[in-house]
């Protein structure tokens, strides 16, 4: 695949952008998570080691969907994960994050249901899975696609959360937003909130 002029530059810009605000965000540290798109037969997903915060063109590996080619070598370790989302999904975009506060709460090894009304008009529950082997194993390649096909992001244990959506920015905007609502949690819990005693209210209509 090659993509030329203006179109290829207006998708540089776009994966760096949200590379970026991810980064100030703290939903990834320096080298971690990644990015990547669906453009027809071919995937877009940036490089192995790459540093999201500031991304150019040669941070950019196009791969076959569903055949390997010389990009591969290059291509991020997770590279085959996104594949199998693309191939069961009808996500267009995929955001790959390493954030703080939900990675912490993923390790109860429970759903994560937000307490805050912003958090729950994006979702009800985010869905964590857990896999004996958390990055780019066989494993995750068949699970993770399930739950992305009814959840727009899903946390997998001690790693990291997976968004989906028709384009980067909305991937973006979901993985913050869970984000925001798992540090709320945490904050909740740090003033000796009982969440449950808040989901419960919130259920009965007494907030």
């Amino acid at each position: 695949m090659k993509m030329e002029g203006e179109s290829w530059e207006r998708l540089v810009e776009e994966f760096a952008g949200v590379g970026s605000i991810l980064f100030a965000a703290g939903l990834n540290n320096s080298h971690s998570g990644n990015l990547s798109v669906r453009v027809g037969d071919n995937v877009i997903i940036t490089r192995r080691g790459a540093m999201l915060a500031e991304i150019t063109s040669q941070d950019l590996i196009a791969v076959g969907l569903e055949h390997d080619d010389s990009g591969i070598a290059l291509a991020s370790t997770e590279v085959n994960v996104h594949r199998s989302i693309y191939e069961s999904t009808s996500a267009l975009a995929i955001v790959h994050t390493h954030p703080r506060s939900a990675i912490t709460l993923s390790l109860e090894g429970k759903d994560i249901v937000p307490v805050d009304v912003e958090g729950r008009y994006y979702f009800k529950r985010v869905p964590v899975l857990e896999v004996a082997q958390a990055i780019g194993s066989k494993e995750l390649e068949k699970e993770l696609p399930e739950l992305l096909k009814n959840f727009p992001i899903v946390i997998v244990k001690g790693h990291g959360a997976f968004a989906v959506g028709g384009n980067l920015e909305e991937g973006l905007q979901i993985s913050h937003a869970m984000e925001w609502s798992c540090d709320i949690i945490l904050r909740c819990r740090a003033l000796g909130l009982s969440v449950d005693e808040l989901l419960a209210k919130e259920e009965h209509g007494d907030w």
